[in-house]
């Protein structure tokens, strides 16, 4: 961990790094449980919400002048109509939700608590905005005996519950992206949230 050092970039700024986010995000969801077949237009769009949300925040892990691994966060309120529905639906307040997009890791650099850091990083960047009571995730559902899944996966459920998200399946949103072998299809991603205590 000596070798890496963190960045924070924030709103506009986070333009200058969308071909490091998009190239991870395309390398680290192409394996399982997204199978996601890379498109560069479709990272442009999704990427452009955290570009123009004021209070988005990309962290990003560096190994020399390389990025290695990112996270992303931004309010939920800032986020598209797909994502606030299901909140709404749950009778939340979206203006009170601080949404955790992805955390994306090369494989070689997972097992040295980046995983932590990413997400200790939004949540502290949620605190300084003020104003939220939750932070909140989606990932995406799998069948346990999809015959895709590699045998040593080990799912992120203990690490998540270990930082005090609990799932909520209730709140659910379908996003369609292409899978590999598949072409575009829609996907069902659950919520994860905890509350925010102050710092």
């Amino acid at each position: 961990m000596t070798d890496i050092r963190i960045e924070r970039v924030r709103g506009r700024a986070i333009a200058d790094r969308l071909e490091d986010l998009a190239r991870l995000r395309i390398a680290v969801f192409r394996e399982w449980p997204y199978l996601y077949d890379g498109d560069p237009g479709y990272e442009a769009d999704y990427l452009r919400t955290y570009v123009d949300a004021a209070g988005s925040i990309a962290v990003l892990a560096l190994d020399g002048d390389r990025v290695i691994g990112a996270s992303t966060g931004l309010p939920l309120e800032e986020e598209t109509e797909a994502f606030k529905a299901p909140v709404v639906a749950a009778g939340l307040d979206p203006a009170r939700v601080f949404y955790c997009g992805e955390s994306v890791l090369l494989p070689e650099y997972r097992g040295r608590g980046l995983g932590h850091r990413f997400f200790d990083e939004r949540e502290a960047h949620a605190r300084a905005l003020g104003g939220f009571e939750w932070t909140a995730f989606c990932a995406v559902d799998r069948a346990g005996h999809d015959p895709r899944r590699p045998p040593a996966h080990r799912d992120n459920d203990a690490f998540w519950r270990k930082r005090g998200y609990a799932p909520r399946p209730e709140m659910r949103v379908e996003l369609p992206w292409k899978e590999i072998g598949q072409g575009e299809i829609a996907h069902t991603l659950t919520f994860w949230l905890r509350p925010l205590e102050a710092a």
